[in-house]
């Protein structure tokens, strides 16, 4: 049995979202008006104000009042905890990355896993684990779960040469990001993992991503407490900043 055709406005929203993941349209690109959409792919009037009007409420354009819309620059509106790729971090402290890929596999998602991606309990997704090192400490252990939808070549990708995070962002561009931070007490396998001592608490980041209008990823990150820290800079819109970014250590 066939499966039923997508709405047109749903086909508009991908072709766009498609354009600007490829980077045919680029951070304030001007996108098509409705009047254009509707001579260049033959819908209705309709059909291109829906896909626009959710297209901006998803994030992906910014509609502006007698201007015209424009592809967001997501950089610009990203939250204060931002969705960090961890190779990225500790390359920019000037040291050596590493990854070691524990698991790569196809696994039926858990209750907790489950209501965090908003799917039935035991949908299949896409579940990895890793072993990030800086040079050559173990620093991050990640479980990642991944709608198969979404990346559909994941187990194909080498995650010791590009990172989960990274490999992500470079299928669509994120939408929203959830982060709960939160101390616990780890469990053996992982405290063996980030070679902890035996009282040692470790730093819990849980987090959901999103992309074209729904939950596409959930990992929880888990850090030694005494090699990591999270920190942000936040300046609220319209004021100048005072400070500098990054000066500030108590140690």
């Amino acid at each position: 049995m066939s499966k039923p055709a997508k709405p047109r406005y749903r086909q508009l929203k991908e072709l766009i979202i498609g354009q600007i993941s490829a980077g045919e349209l680029r951070p304030r690109d001007r996108v098509p008006s409705e009047n254009e959409l509707v001579d260049a792919t033959g819908v209705s009037r309709m059909t291109a104000n829906r896909a626009l009007r959710e297209l901006n409420d998803e994030g992906y354009v910014e509609r502006v009042a007698g201007v015209g819309t424009f592809v967001s620059d997501f950089k610009a509106v990203s939250h204060v905890l931002e969705v960090r790729n961890i190779a990225d971090e500790i390359e920019r402290r000037g040291h050596n990355h590493t990854a070691i890929v524990l698991v790569q596999e196809k696994s039926a998602a858990a209750p907790g896993t489950a209501r965090a991606l908003r799917v039935d309990e035991g949908t299949e997704v896409f579940h990895l684990v890793l072993i990030h090192h800086e040079n050559a400490l173990p620093i991050q252990v990640e479980h990642r779960c991944v709608l198969m939808e979404f990346a559909p070549d994941c187990l194909q990708q080498d995650f010791t040469a590009i990172t989960p995070s990274a490999y992500l962002s470079a299928i669509s561009p994120l939408q929203e990001a959830e982060h709960v931070v939160r101390a616990v007490m780890p469990d053996a396998e992982i405290r063996n993992s980030l070679e902890m001592g035996d009282h040692e608490p470790c730093l819990l980041v849980s987090r959901r991503t999103w992309a074209h209008g729904r939950t596409v990823s959930f990992a929880r990150l888990y850090h030694p407490g005494s090699r990591y820290e999270l920190s942000g800079h936040y300046v609220p819109p319209g004021t100048e900043a005072f400070s500098r970014a990054g000066e500030y250590n108590d140690e």
